[in-house]
């Protein structure tokens, strides 16, 4: 049996995994900041935002303390933040990167010591394809998310030594509750086009993501001796993603003699 460090699992993706964990009996260590979730078996419910950074540690070392050890970790708590970029608050941006990079980072610098004691682990970090390919009224939120999958190759290199395996899952659109109320917030859009956040709202229930395959997807990847590094869900993700390679292909080509330029004669 594994035990599994979740947060942010009163809804959405968190919800759907720790419902898979516990399902095939495994043991789930999660975290809400609100009114829990109704899961039955092996559940341990803490309260904890992942913005609040002195109240992490407290909630790491109870985890750990529960069960002795934690095989998988996954940083899924996190928010959007839709809008142009420039009428973003400094207030806003504080906000959604303390929550969607410093928490995840401030989390996995608290597992660490004790990961590394263990020689063994799973870091799991949820992205967004957003923080790969963005798009339109995301920028910042796209930053966030890009940020942290950058975090994830670095430290992937820095932990295999330790047999600690990372991974970050980058989704595309999924049928949740992340375009609600409760998940996003929105700046102002004074002086830019608005079909972006436009588009994001008619989006909002017809989503091609089922939250529940992207569980198991996430289960299957634990169980394996060598799971990727960077994994995209749904079908949605993988065309931005292919698109974007293959823009990036092609400027570098394009600008290769300039790049090329400055080196040393």
């Amino acid at each position: 049996m594994k035990t599994w460090f979740i947060t942010g699992i009163s809804r959405g993706l968190g919800r759907a995994l720790a419902q898979a964990v516990v399902a095939r009996g495994d043991a789930v260590i999660g975290t809400v900041r609100g009114t829990p979730p109704e899961l039955h078996g092996h559940v341990k419910i803490l309260t904890l935002d992942t913005g609040d950074a002195a109240s992490i540690p407290a909630a790491v070392d109870q985890a750990f303390a529960h069960t002795g050890r934690i095989d998988v970790l996954v940083n899924n708590a996190g928010y959007g933040l839709l809008g142009a970029l420039e009428n973003a608050t400094d207030r806003e941006l504080e906000r959604l990167f303390a929550v969607d990079l410093l928490g995840p980072i401030r989390i996995i610098r608290a597992a660490l010591p004790r990961l590394r004691a263990q020689r063994a682990g799973h870091i799991i970090n949820i992205t967004s394809i957003a923080g790969r390919a963005p798009g339109s009224a995301s920028a910042a939120y796209s930053g966030a998310k890009g940020a942290l999958e950058m975090v994830s190759a670095g430290l992937s290199q820095e932990l295999r030594p330790f047999g600690i395996h990372v991974t970050a899952v980058a989704p595309g659109a999924f049928r949740t509750d992340f375009l609600a109320a409760t998940s996003i917030q929105k700046s102002a859009t004074a002086n830019y086009d608005s079909t972006g956040v436009a588009a994001f709202d008619a989006m909002n229930g017809n989503q091609l993501g089922d939250p529940d395959r992207a569980a198991r997807a996430i289960l299957d990847i634990t169980d394996s001796p060598t799971p990727p590094l960077h994994l995209l869900l749904g079908s949605d993700a993988l065309n931005r993603m292919r698109a974007k390679l293959a823009a990036v292909t092609d400027e570098i080509d394009r600008y290769e003699a300039i790049t090329r330029s400055t080196d040393f004669a």
